[in-house]
């Protein structure tokens, strides 16, 4: 696998069509394969914005594959909120820019009517029982409109069946959107995508913070009263870490102290299926896996984090 540090700070290829797409992949695929074996293929979903959590999932991407591709397209079908798509930052100089550092091969920065040609699809995917709580409940429609740009973006950038060798395929997503990451892999389970899907560690300020593209929209004083969010977390963590009773109660208390914060949920819940792990919640010992959720909104930013227990 080609690795070298001489791919980082290259600029990489822009394309914007999904035909552009295919023969960039086609291309690099060639020249990585041409001392036989086998070639490795990444993809990097983004909806632009970059930050460092996002420069540290491109860089872990870079390090298992011959030709790494990240998409910057903001989907509008994620966004209930007109107002907040709209004012969703564009910044597709800046993010090529951090890509460049990543070591990124291609970055795919379609208009929408290139994902959406007809408009919106008039053919959706239902993210089931699985999209409706937590994240779904507050965003009603936000995972159907994630797994239509996904479904497409895992076919756009696959390998094409004329590499003259195998390629392992590979799509990469933050853990910080964990609900997204279990509907992905519902999604390439259900639907028989021939891609691995690996998640990529939450990336956090020195504070505690999960990086996050919205956290530009808080102030100084909103920022600081943001990190109960992460104090809550590790209360529990530690109780759980010690096969304590977790009294997940002790944690929510955390938030009423903060009145620039309001909680939506904090749930500890199946890592696999999302189904709420009551019996953890009480006063048992905790034991086994799961998956603690968490959602605030800090003035008008909404923020979601979480953690895994007993891993």
């Amino acid at each position: 696998m080609s690795n070298d540090a001489g791919k980082r700070n290259q600029e990489p290829l822009v394309v914007r069509t999904a035909r552009e797409l295919s023969a960039a992949i086609a291309d690099r695929l060639a020249r990585a394969a041409s001392a036989g074996g086998t070639a490795a293929l990444g993809l990097v979903p983004t909806m632009g914005a970059l930050h460092s959590g996002h420069e540290s999932l491109v860089a872990t991407a870079r390090a298992q594959n011959d030709v790494l591709v990240v998409s910057v397209f903001v989907n509008e079908l994620q966004f209930n909120d007109a107002a907040d798509f709209e004012r969703y930052p564009r910044t597709l100089d800046a993010d090529v820019r951090i890509l460049a550092r990543a070591g990124a091969d291609i970055v795919f920065a379609p208009e929408p009517g290139e994902i959406y040609p007809d408009g919106r699809p008039l053919v959706k995917l239902d993210s089931g029982a699985l999209g409706a709580k937590f994240e779904g409940a507050s965003r009603p429609g936000h995972f159907d409109g994630m797994l239509a740009v996904v479904a497409k973006l895992l076919h756009l950038a696959m390998p094409p069946a004329s590499c003259p060798v195998p390629v392992r395929y590979s799509a990469y997503f933050g853990q910080k959107d964990a609900q997204q990451l279990v509907l992905i892999n519902r999604l390439v389970k259900d639907l028989n995508y021939p891609v691995e899907i690996c998640s990529v560690p939450i990336i956090r300020t020195s504070e505690g913070l999960a990086l996050s593209s919205r956290n530009q929209f808080l102030t100084p004083e909103q920022a600081e009263a943001a990190l109960v969010i992460f104090r809550a977390m590790t209360m529990v963590k530690v109780r759980a870490d010690r096969h304590e009773p977790l009294f997940l109660e002790d944690a929510v208390a955390l938030f009423e102290e903060e009145p620039l914060v309001e909680l939506d949920y904090f749930e500890l819940v199946d890592p696999n299926t999302l189904q709420e792990l009551a019996f953890n919640c009480q006063e048992t010992p905790f034991a086994g896996e799961g998956l603690l959720l968490v959602a605030a909104k800090v003035g008008q930013v909404r923020l979601i984090d979480n953690t895994p227990l007993g891993y």
